[in-house]
């Protein structure tokens, strides 16, 4: 476990409350000091539901270390009385784990009529990623019983969970295709999934784990132990989308074929039984990307970053529907690093490749490639603010504006038409940006009206130009008010490195008119050009200079 003030993964706990959370009937205990509770604020804050977090801390204070007691069976009685699950999850913190109590022998002394899992989630070894996953996977080889198949054709889902990237919408938007198909649901899992459940999760004709991060482990023990056939791709895009329901309604019917009475074939209706008007295309990308909008920014380069479903999907549909070439691409998840890396073969080199779980490292590569779009995670969204880069979120870590009440989905034919819209308008808003810098704001920067109060100094503040506003003293010269809302105006530049050639004001200018998703390279390189001259202060002759020497 590394301590960090930025990390791309949550902590183990933050993984099991995922599961837990996302399930009916099941309950997290954390057994941990005070403080530890942290993880049911994470949920609040982020989780659209109108629930609290099915979790739940059994502090261990210092009086009762001295004390030599524990309170966890206390605790297990208490959320039992109170919350009536069907089973709980015992998981002990990283400063319980230096304990190395006996939590099995403790959870039994309590005396429950529920079922009870102590899960060794051990913060010193596991990450978010991998303690979802894994506990997942042991509550599905609990509880997954023998049966028979279901009478009609029907699929597990496995892997949309709470607080999962878009999870609820990219449910939706599976469920839309496979009622179009004719095709049952069997178990949505973990979310709103019971232990009942998962028991009937080897009914299921076929399962479909569209995440690597979520899903894929226990698909692959259900295929293993029950026969249960799995689609494991993510159906990120048109192209894929339409690969990935041959390749559902193919394993449907050689199921099918097997059953003692065959049943009648899946058939693949019309694509436009997949729209949501059930009369156009399923998806409008493959036109878009051939409007003049999208063309004029097919010369644009992106940089993508995030977990292993979502990077993988996102640099594909760059490429192959919008026709925006790759600067780089890489995943934080270490451990599905090889796999990214053989999915992006040609198209980003390995040098190009990059696998760290070091924010900084990652901010330093965007910062040194400038790309016209970074796709990335939360952290990616405050480094792209950093340069002035046009960003958009496409992986956990999120913010709360990824926790959407709309409907937002990521795959198929739906999230085809969300990830395009996407990419438009976050380039194009960074293009009004600069139009805005080169152009002005079309009046909204004009002196006072005449009619206004002379003493409404925040009116004037609004009004009044950036150019005043900066002027030497004018701060001074006006009022509190005034002062205090100048910086809401104003765009400062940032200030130069130690070391750096000093700007004259009239290169500040000539700066200001190139756009601003390349001008801190632009910046960048006349200052180098600068320094190998021994230059040191750039002039707009200086800045021409160099424009002209570097072929700019």
């Amino acid at each position: 476990m590394r301590l960090a003030y930025w990390m791309y993964e949550g902590t183990a706990h933050h993984g099991v409350g995922r599961v837990t959370n996302s399930m009916r009937g099941v309950h997290a205990v954390f057994h941990a000091p005070q403080g530890d509770d942290y993880v049911n604020t994470i949920f609040t804050m982020l989780e659209r539901t109108p629930s609290f977090p099915a979790m739940t801390t059994s502090v261990v204070s210092g009086t009762d270390l001295a004390r030599g007691s524990i309170r966890l069976p206390e605790t297990l009685r208490q959320v039992e009385a109170s919350r009536h699950p069907e089973l709980i999850v015992v998981v002990a913190s990283c400063s319980t784990t230096l304990l190395q109590e006996n939590l099995e022998i403790t959870a039994q002394q309590a005396g429950l009529g529920c079922d009870v899992i102590v899960y060794d989630a051990n913060p010193y070894r596991m990450q978010e990623t991998a303690a979802a996953d894994g506990l997942f996977s042991e509550l599905v080889k609990a509880y997954a019983a023998p049966q028979p198949l279901t009478a009609q054709p029907s699929v597990n889902i496995l892997g949309p969970s709470s607080l999962g990237f878009h999870a609820r919408h990219d449910l939706i938007s599976l469920r839309r295709i496979l009622k179009a198909l004719g095709v049952q649901v069997n178990v949505v899992a973990p979310w709103g999934a019971s232990v009942g459940d998962l028991r009937r999760l080897p009914s299921a004709w076929l399962t479909i784990a569209p995440y690597r991060e979520l899903g894929r482990t226990a698909a692959d023990y259900l295929e293993a132990q029950f026969g249960t056939p799995a689609l494991r791709e993510a159906p990120i895009g048109v192209q894929p989308t339409l690969r990935w329901l041959n390749a559902l309604v193919d394993g449907l019917n050689e199921v099918g074929a097997r059953l003692p009475a065959p049943a009648a074939p899946v058939i693949l209706p019309p694509l436009t039984a997949f729209s949501l008007d059930g009369l156009s295309a399923p998806s409008n990308v493959p036109w878009f990307a051939r409007t003049a909008d999208m063309e004029s920014f097919s010369g644009k380069k992106a940089f993508v970053f995030g977990d292993a479903t979502h990077t993988v999907g996102m640099a594909k549909f760059l490429v192959d529907e919008l026709g925006m070439p790759l600067l780089g691409a890489g995943t934080y998840l270490l451990k599905e690093a090889a796999w990214v890396r053989e999915q992006l073969a040609g198209y980003v080199s390995d040098e190009d490749f990059l696998a760290t779980d070091e924010f900084q490292v990652v901010a330093e590569r965007i910062g040194e490639l400038r790309p016209d779009l970074v796709c990335g995670t939360q952290m990616e969204r405050h480094t792209g603010r950093k340069h002035d880069l046009n960003v958009m979120v496409i992986s956990p870590p999120t913010h709360i504006e990824n926790h959407l009440l709309a409907y937002r989905p990521f795959l198929a034919f739906d999230g085809a038409d969300v990830i395009a819209d996407e990419v438009y308008t976050t380039c194009t808003l960074g293009m009004e940006k600069h139009l805005i810098d080169m152009f002005g704001d079309a009046g909204l920067d004009e002196a006072a009206s005449p009619d206004l109060a002379p003493d409404d100094g925040l009116a004037v503040a609004a009004l009044a130009t950036a150019d005043e506003l900066a002027a030497p003293g004018a701060a001074a010269d006006a009022d509190a008010s005034v002062a205090v809302a100048a910086p809401v105006a104003t765009a400062v530049s940032s200030p130069p490195a130690a070391g750096a050639p000093a700007w004259t004001a009239d290169a500040e200018v000539m700066l200001k008119k190139i756009p601003f998703f390349v001008r801190g390279l632009v910046r960048t390189n006349v200052e180098k050009y600068a320094r190998e001259r021994g230059i040191a202060k750039i002039t707009g002759d200086v800045l021409l200079a160099a424009k002209e020497h570097l072929g700019a």
